[in-house]
């Protein structure tokens, strides 16, 4: 039997041992409270309703009844307590929570269970009720919960809410009727905050006149307090013109006219700029929001040798920026990287000596390496991917031939475990997960170059050759993009190619997507702000910095800011929602 230390009251140790009791403990719990025994008080509600309770058992789960208990109410003859603003039925499931330690927490009820859980100062089924409203934040109510949170005091919840608004404020403008109820101070720090995530200002542009739009004559006198917010110097010269220099809300507004000029005259310098190949001064209205989602370029070979170095690109601002203080210890290409929350796992490659199989991880947060567990697999040209919080390390080259061996890391258990190997062995593959599979395509297997493609099922842990690609391409990167399967560029045994592909797994086809600018292998690929990006490589004569993306919509490819650093045989990958995203982009 556990002895009760002479420092410990009765009280605290019975809520000591409660917190541990086991499932059949609450059921005798509530069982006794069920039959009115041993209960030493009555809540009392506005709405008449009773609960005969015990004190014990309510202290152990709410601050609010442990201080009335102990101080106020302590008198054991005192036995009614009046709880204002709780209804029975709330009640009934706070009851739950305290006894049976289970709740049953839903859409109609977690609003008013939350609100009587604050009051009651019950820390559990607080954090279990905002975890539930998480949960639910969709475009039309996340504006609603922020500022519920706000004014209840539940700064977790209005932080998770204000995140989902920076986060998808596109898709909130277009949806959401609580933007439009907004009071104006409030908008204002919305779409003025750097950590908005827009592609274009555009989006903001149209949230602004979709307000004012909503109640004209009382709201478009505040156009100019509201179009601060907006990033005009980012916009297309040709848009400016035409939607916002002449926009009826600025009559009469002089201070406008001025200002509206000037960021006129400042994108037709840009674009001269742009023209002319030089720099001009950056302006306040043309300051980029901090993107949301930011790629990193590992490693690789470089004209002169194997390199160590790491860029990370900011699609808002275009821009590549070398992080010094997160280089490698150790300089390695042709490797692997897959992202697991905020961590970057770099596998396998080779350092100019040795193929390897160590790996490494770099926490972005703390901007901290660490060794991690080595594979089973020397893996030099290995394809990665990730599933289900997995990281997949496949194929590629021990320094004596090609492999058809896969393993797999948890980790959670720091552990690589050997699975099922491929059809066939290859390296210089693609390798990319979509719809709970990966798929492995084209490669080198050590006497041919390769247009073969398998897909791997974890669930029957089995790999199956799926059609061939129509053209032959070795040093290949692809990318799991709107349900299908993309590749691009490579080597076919001849030249470096411009052209690429994509999968369909429903069809099981493989059809022509527009050809890249720049030829090119042994480079990487990476979904960012919903565009295909393709980084670095080699073009058969050297190795290169151009970046590219290609847009659905358009169809068509776009060029980019090239890297710092020319290189090939680089890993790319992307990290969003980055808690200290600025140290990567200044």
């Amino acid at each position: 039997m556990e002895a009760n230390s002479g420092s410990e009251t009765a009280q605290t140790f019975l809520e000591r041992r409660l917190r541990r009791s086991s499932p059949n403990g609450f059921k005798t719990f509530s069982y006794l409270r069920n039959k009115n025994l041993l209960c030493d008080a009555v809540l009392r509600l506005e709405d008449g309703g009773g609960f005969p309770v015990h004190r014990v058992i309510l202290s152990t789960c709410s601050a609010y009844f442990k201080t009335l208990f102990t101080t106020t109410l302590n008198s054991k003859e005192k036995t009614d307590v009046l709880l204002p603003g709780v209804t029975s039925k709330t009640m009934t499931f706070i009851l739950d929570h305290c006894y049976m330690r289970k709740v049953d927490i839903n859409e109609e009820n977690v609003i008013q269970l939350l609100v009587s859980a604050g009051y009651l100062m019950m820390e559990d089924l607080i954090e279990l009720c905002c975890g539930f409203i998480r949960s639910m934040l969709v475009p039309e109510n996340c504006i609603g919960i922020m500022r519920f949170a706000r004014d209840h005091c539940f700064p977790s919840l209005e932080e998770a809410a204000r995140c989902f608004v920076m986060r998808n404020f596109a898709q909130i403008s277009q949806k959401s009727d609580e933007l439009l109820e907004l009071p104006l101070e409030e908008l204002q720090g919305l779409i003025s905050s750097d950590e908005l995530n827009v592609k274009t200002e555009v989006v903001v542009w149209e949230s602004v006149l979709r307000w004012i739009n909503h109640d004209t004559e009382n709201r478009k006198h505040h156009i100019m307090k509201l179009v601060k917010g907006v990033r005009l110097g980012l916009l297309d010269s040709q848009f400016f013109l035409e939607n916002i220099m002449d926009h009826p809300y600025f009559d009469g507004h002089e201070e406008a006219q001025h200002i509206l000029i000037d960021i006129l005259r400042f994108l037709i310098e840009l674009e001269l700029a742009d023209y002319k190949d030089i720099e001009i001064p950056t302006h306040e209205f043309a300051h980029p929001r901090i993107p949301h989602e930011i790629l990193f370029a590992i490693g690789g070979i470089t004209r002169l040798n194997i390199t160590n170095s790491i860029e990370t690109y900011d699609p808002r601002a275009d821009r590549w920026v070398q992080i010094n203080e997160a280089d490698m210890t150790d300089s390695r290409t042709h490797h692997g990287t897959a992202v697991i929350d905020f961590n970057i796992y770099v596998i396998g490659g080779m350092d100019g000596g040795d193929e390897l199989k160590s790996c490494r991880c770099y926490n972005a947060v703390s901007k901290t390496w660490s060794e991690v567990s080595p594979m089973h697999v020397r893996r030099c040209f290995v394809s990665t991917a990730v599933l289900d919080g997995l990281v997949y390390a496949i194929g590629g080259f021990d320094g004596y031939s090609r492999q058809k061996t896969v393993e797999r890391y948890d980790h959670k258990k720091n552990q690589w475990t050997m699975i099922a190997p491929m059809n066939m062995k290859r390296s210089d593959a693609g390798a990319t997960a979509l719809n709970g599979k990966i798929y492995v395509i084209g490669g080198f297997n050590g006497q041919e170059f390769m247009n073969s493609a398998e897909v791997y099922d974890p669930e029957l842990n089995e790999w199956t050759l799926i059609p061939r690609m129509r053209f032959i391409r070795s040093g290949i990167s692809c990318i799991a993009y709107h349900g299908h399967v993309y590749t691009m560029g490579g080597f076919n045994g001849i030249s470096r190619m411009r052209s690429g592909e994509r999968y369909n797994p429903t069809t099981r086809k493989w059809t022509k997507i527009p050809d890249m600018h720049t030829k090119r292998s042994n480079f990487d690929t990476e979904v960012i702000d919903d565009k295909i990006f393709v980084v670095g490589g080699f073009d058969g004569y050297t190795t290169i910095s151009s970046v590219e993306y290609f847009d659905e919509m358009s169809n068509e490819w776009f060029e980019a800011r090239n890297m710092n650093l020319s290189r090939s045989g680089l890993s790319v990958c992307s990290m969003m929602s980055l808690p200290n995203v600025c140290d990567y982009t200044n």
